[in-house]
């Protein structure tokens, strides 16, 4: 079998594509499985590190803001098509699975050419645009939200599969975790994230929350900043005279999501798709923010599914504060039966069995 798998620009899109080549690679070891993004995405350095060859093409998302702008949009979509059409012909893939993102718009329409099996992942309730327009190439359209599909036009085609979460997520335990990311199993953790892009808000109200917990007992708290915000934050706290002691971690970038939701208590994060699954994989308990600029208010409604099951705490961004994030952090470190009921009522929101059903679904 050989297998192109395409979507990129943020982790939402990257990490179901590693999670879906994994499970074909186990069930068939000898697959050859090709990822094509794009050269400035977080695919680039994401991908190789899992042990999956990458090639690029040319692509980008079309400005609503500055219409001006679409005129060079237009030509790379031409180069891209381009480059999607040598890859695809040079490989000759049995199949193609896209995952979201711009630059799979092209490999996918390729791929549907070329005679591929085509089959896309949509992750959110809300689908992105590139899907939407993909699904007419598709042989099956999988679902990681059943509200997802009435945004698309061919029933026949859908399966609800949930999100796929890379098998790492489900083989670690807490204690383990802890011991490999050298924190003490007697701390609190709180693990804060925006998203493999980070974001603004939620770092500015981290700020607050580190320097109100710094050096303070029996609690940890490890914020994952993104790159964009990295050295902005570090220059800030140094500008407040914080230098943050053992019990605060601040990393540009998360490689090891799997370990630190492992090891948390609780999380404060954006509501993507794939940070939602992988936190009720996990069975965290989370303050979810939801991005207010997404498409279709999506983050919101993620978030709903499991704070409407008591999995989570829904924190709207203009609301967001450090002390309201202190709230949240002392309410349930405070309250340990709360923190086991949210802790169940997560782990009961996912859907533990989304690469088994795909896979399923293209190997039928």
């Amino acid at each position: 079998m050989k297998v192109i798998m395409t979507g990129g620009g943020t982790g939402g899109h990257i990490y179901p594509a590693i999670a879906i080549a994994d499970k074909i690679k186990q069930e068939q070891p000898d697959a050859e499985i090709l990822f094509v993004g794009t050269d400035h995405g977080l695919e680039k350095k994401i991908v190789p590190r899992h042990g999956y060859p990458i090639e690029f093409v040319t692509a980008e998302g079309i400005d609503r803001k500055n219409l001006l702008r679409n005129v060079n949009v237009a030509r790379k979509l031409v180069k891209g098509k381009l480059e999607a059409k040598k890859i695809v012909e040079r490989f000759k893939p049995d199949i193609v699975i896209g995952t979201g993102g711009y630059a799979s718009a092209p490999v996918i329409k390729a791929g549907y050419k070329f005679g591929a099996d085509v089959y896309i992942h949509e992750s959110n309730a809300f689908p992105g645009l590139t899907n939407k327009v993909s699904e007419k190439y598709t042989k099956k359209v999988f679902l990681g939200f059943a509200d997802a599909a009435k945004y698309f036009k061919q029933p026949e085609k859908h399966v609800l599969t949930g999100n796929p979460v890379r098998k790492e997520f489900f083989s670690l335990n807490k204690e383990d975790a802890r011991k490999d990311l050298g924190i003490s199993k007697d701390r609190f953790v709180v693990l804060a994230f925006g998203g493999s892009q980070g974001a603004g808000r939620i770092n500015k109200a981290m700020m607050d929350v580190i320097e109100h917990y710094n050096g303070a007992d029996g609690i940890e708290i490890c914020l994952g900043t993104g790159s964009f915000y990295y050295e902005a934050i570090l220059h800030e706290l140094e500008s407040k005279g914080i230098k943050p002691a053992d019990n605060i971690r601040i990393k540009e970038y998360i490689n090891d999501m799997d370990k630190y939701l492992t090891a948390a208590d609780m999380v404060i994060s954006r509501s993507g798709a794939l940070t939602v699954a992988e936190v009720t994989v996990c069975g965290k308990p989370a303050v979810f923010i939801p991005s207010p600029i997404v498409t279709g208010n999506h983050q919101f409604y993620n978030a709903k599914a499991v704070a409407d099951k008591d999995g989570a705490f829904i924190l709207e961004e203009k609301m967001l504060s450090g002390e309201k994030i202190s709230e949240y952090i002392n309410m349930l470190r405070n309250d340990r039966s709360l923190l086991e009921k949210m802790s169940e009522a997560s782990r009961k929101c996912a859907l533990t069995d989304a690469t088994d059903v795909i896979y399923a679904n293209i190997e039928g």
